[in-house]
């Protein structure tokens, strides 16, 4: 009965191969392994290298998000604009290792330092010789490999700090420096390799370490020199230039350049050839005597491994079941390297992604009800029909959130950021204004020029609009036919006067272009300006009610005017 079993079909013939391939393979990979050493070692040292790409790429994203984040810190605001030293400190301090970067420098808007958290005493200088501050003074975030007086290495990111009133106050750089001891041990015990940074030709950090001293004074060869920093080329080879070790290494050097293109640094990666050549030889013996032990316990494994297979893929059935019902919240135990174990890999990815475009989903529909009509799924995170899947959603969503006509949000998107305002300035107890604008004699103006010239008038209107208004929070919308609005959070009476005078001076300079070729014409607006400190007395239908009056003030005075609802002081 056993002789015609499954078991026994696959046990017998597997057991007669395995002792075949065990004796040919043990004997051809005595005689031929050492001819691989070579390809074993680069393929590791090539390993390091990537790994260190990836670890410099995460810095610069851990320095970007440092220096962005920051920015658009409340208590980082307005302790820069309060140049108070000691506040900036507190402030920036504690979140050095949230943001796992090393140090924060922050300036003015001229570029001169306020504090520098690793040298809180050295303050006055101008780092506008640096191109992450110059970039940020220019209103754009930057990151660069850069170098300095006090840090020689680092990557810095740039990023400008704005005050309410959008006006520049202040720089902050975020860096992650490579210049220190502890950063290339930090290195070496990641790669478990030698590292050091060099700048220029020399060594300024290494682990490398003769009589347990650090090495000092290590130079490149005008060699690997003209390479790295003249040819701006990565370098993989062989390199004794550290003789004071007595040792031959398995190199690889990336320089690192600057915001001018130039290779002012570079990162050496060895291995020391002893070390690679003797991993090499205890593998090939303990390949040899894994193949023996193997072959002596192959038939229990193959035993083991026929019984217990179908397990995972009764696993994977019932969750493949899960999948099909519609339940993505599943965790597959699919660590194996077989067939069954990538299955269960390949399953889990697509449940993972699945589960993450939806995520995406529900957070587009989260900020879309708040009125951030700019937010959108980053459709590059998928590949193949789920990119395809999330570019059409968006556009879905788009259409459903946007005036098909200007390109403008639509009165969905504005009830939804006025209702997200009107909360906010609530709490905070500030003024929230609007302006309600209608284009002068536009019936007229379509019955004498026709719908088409019509359209045109609303989508210069709707393009000119957005100009006047610079805070990022100010929301400019359709509200319907040839009706606009404008949302201006933490704005008095005055300031949304001056805000509509502007935008009625704007719309009054425009020429709007003819369809037909003819001359160009001209339209003006009237808008009514309303402002409530939100309470518990009035609304925002009473907010908007009453800017529609002084609107309606506006067009019955003669037009091309603005209007303040009378009772709103």
């Amino acid at each position: 009965m056993f002789g015609k079993s499954f078991k026994s079909k696959v046990i017998v013939p597997a057991v007669i191969i395995l002792i075949t391939l065990t004796v040919v393979l043990t004997s051809y990979m005595t005689l031929k392994f050492l001819s691989y050493s070579d390809a074993f070692i680069n393929k590791k040292i090539r390993a390091n290298t990537d790994f260190l790409k990836l670890h410099i790429s995460d810095h610069k994203g851990h320095s970007r998000a440092a220096a962005t984040s920051m920015a658009h810190n409340p208590k980082a605001i307005k302790a820069i604009k309060s140049r108070d030293r000691d506040e900036i400190l507190q402030v920036f301090t504690p979140v050095l290792k949230l943001y796992q970067i090393t140090y924060f420098t922050i300036t003015d808007e001229k570029g001169t330092v306020l504090v520098r958290t690793y040298d809180p005493d050295h303050v006055g200088d101008s780092l506008l010789k640096q191109q992450n501050v110059r970039d940020a003074l220019d209103g754009k975030i930057s990151t660069y490999f850069e170098d300095g007086t006090a840090i020689r290495v680092s990557i810095r990111t740039g990023a400008p700090v704005y005050d309410t009133d959008g006006t520049l106050i202040g720089v902050i750089s975020a860096g992650v420096r490579f210049d220190t001891d502890e950063a290339v041990d930090i290195l070496k015990e990641l790669l478990h390799a030698e590292v050091t940074i060099f700048f220029g030709e020399s060594g300024i950090r290494t682990t490398l370490r003769k009589n347990e001293k650090r090495i000092e004074d290590l130079k490149l060869t005008p060699e690997i020199a003209k390479i790295i920093l003249q040819d701006k080329r990565e370098y993989f080879g062989d390199s004794d230039f550290f003789n004071e070790t007595g040792e031959t290494y398995k190199t690889f050097y990336i320089p690192l350049l600057n915001a001018n293109n130039e290779a002012f640094a570079a990162f050496f990666i060895g291995i020391p050839m002893s070390e690679l050549r003797a991993e090499v030889n205890t593998l090939m013996r303990n390949i040899i005597l894994i193949s023996f032990i193997g072959l002596t316990i192959a038939i229990i494994i193959l035993y083991l491994v026929i019984v217990s297979i179908s397990e995972p893929l009764l696993i994977l059935s019932k969750e493949m079941n899960r999948i099909e019902d519609g339940s993505l919240s599943i965790l597959i135990d699919a660590q194996g390297d077989d067939e069954v174990g990538r299955v269960g890999q390949a399953l889990q990815r697509v449940a993972d992604t699945v589960h993450k475009l939806i995520d995406n989903i529900n957070l587009t529909i989260s900020e879309h009800a708040k009125g951030n009509t700019d937010y959108h799924i980053d459709s590059h995170a998928f590949h193949g029909d789920y990119r395809l899947l999330a570019e059409r959603i968006m556009e879905l969503s788009s259409l459903g959130m946007r005036d098909q006509l200007t390109g403008l949000p639509n009165r969905r998107s504005f009830d939804n950021r006025l209702d997200l305002e009107w909360n906010r300035a609530k709490r905070e107890k500030t003024s929230i204004s609007i302006l309600v604008i209608d284009v002068d004699k536009f019936k007229s103006y379509n019955d004498t020029f026709g719908h088409q010239q019509g359209d045109v008038v609303l989508q210069t209107v709707a393009k000119v609009l957005p100009l006047p208004i610079r805070r990022p929070v100010d929301f400019a919308a359709r509200w319907g036919g040839e009706e606009f609005i404008i949302l201006l959070p933490n704005t008095d009476s005055n300031g949304a006067l001056h805000v509509a005078e502007k935008i009625r001076i704007a719309i009054e300079n425009t020429e709007i272009l003819s369809i037909d070729g003819g001359a160009a014409k001209k339209v003006t607006i009237s808008i009514g300006v309303n402002t409530q400190k939100p309470t518990r007395e009035n609304s925002i239908g009473s907010l908007i009610s009453q800017a529609d009056e002084a609107l309606y003030r506006a067009k019955a005075t003669g037009r091309n005017r603005v209007c303040r609802y009378e009772g709103d002081e």
